[in-house]
């Protein structure tokens, strides 16, 4: 994955948006690096919708020492962005458990990744944000179904700005590995 380049230009002027919008709600430290490249969470899913690279991009890490519910705020800070045209796209995977991933020929899903991936799209498909928020607590399997946290958070900045009468909606879903769900949503906001 090193080898692949995204050269999608940056967006300052949106990055100095991003920050004063999570600084007038209350986040009290946000940080800029000006440096660091785009995450393969960021340019994976924008290489296949933007192949040119011809859109700007900024990208907002998440704090694997907070907890879902920041992650949350976090989005619902962001979703006066929406307003000016901005796509917030939450990067990561429904179920991400690299030590369990397995090659099989009978494409037979692991039960603790079925159990999860099912109670999440059925959370999120009937609107209890909250308990996806408390998913360590109320998913079945939340702890084996992300270990770490990193490729989960970005869903509940999703969550976050769309908004708490958004729609969910499943557009694609589909498994590697046994366990890897790549189950997609998108977020509506109710009319």
């Amino acid at each position: 994955m090193y080898k692949l380049k995204y050269p999608a230009p940056g967006a300052p002027q949106l990055a100095m948006g991003v920050k004063e919008a999570l600084m007038s709600s209350g986040f009290k430290r946000v940080d800029e690096d000006k440096k660091r490249g785009l995450d393969h969470g960021a340019w994976v899913p924008l290489m296949l919708m933007y192949p040119q690279a011809d859109i700007p991009v900024c990208q907002l890490s998440i704090q694997t020492d907070r907890d879902a519910t920041y992650h949350y705020n976090l989005g619902k800070a962001l979703a006066p962005l929406k307003d000016d045209g901005v796509l917030i796209i939450g990067s990561g995977s429904a179920t991400h458990n690299l030590r369990a991933l397995r090659q099989s020929s009978d494409g037979c899903i692991a039960s603790w990744a079925l159990e999860f991936d099912t109670w999440l799209k059925e959370s999120l498909l009937n609107g209890r944000y909250e308990d996806v928020n408390q998913y360590e607590e109320k998913a079945p399997n939340g702890k084996v179904a992300h270990p770490w946290p990193d490729h989960f958070y970005p869903l509940h900045v999703a969550m976050g700005a769309a908004g708490e009468n958004a729609k969910a909606e499943l557009i694609h879903h589909s498994w590697s590995l046994n366990a890897l769900s790549y189950a997609s949503y998108k977020f509506m906001t109710a009319v």
